[in-house]
């Protein structure tokens, strides 16, 4: 089995991906979109979705691409900017392109979108390799 499949059939049986309803959409080496539909439990005290909520589906697509070029990679660094509010009624999508692959470090770029194509929030972050350690 490759990679890419095995990386696929590993977020298959993801607890948490499950868990929250994350959603492989597209993965190939060093790009990932994953979906999540938003849920009236999601919401916080103003009405919105949690922010954690919204970082949790950039962080999915996070994983699944720089575990496309490396693995195990984990994150070593995650900063996000909220840009637009989200409801519960809304189906978010995060794409991740690995802007840059080192052999020590990767770092990332993560768009959040919702359904209507509106940027909700940007995303950067870097990984490193277990490997060796």
């Amino acid at each position: 089995m490759d990679g890419i499949e095995n990386l696929k059939q590993l977020g298959a049986n993801e607890p948490i991906a499950s868990f929250l309803g994350l959603r492989l959409v597209d993965l190939s080496p060093g790009y990932a979109r994953v979906s999540m539909k938003m849920k009236p439990e999601y919401l916080n005290f103003n009405g919105k979705v949690y922010g954690g909520i919204i970082a949790s589906v950039a962080d999915q697509a996070f994983a699944y691409a720089g575990n496309s070029l490396i693995m195990p990679n984990v994150a070593s660094q995650f900063n996000i900017h909220y840009l637009a509010a989200v409801d519960a009624t809304d189906e978010l999508f995060a794409e991740c392109t690995v802007l840059k692959k080192g052999k020590r470090m990767c770092m990332m770029e993560i768009k959040v979108t919702n359904q209507q194509n509106v940027l909700v929030a940007l995303a950067t972050g870097s990984t490193i390799p277990l490997i060796g350690r």
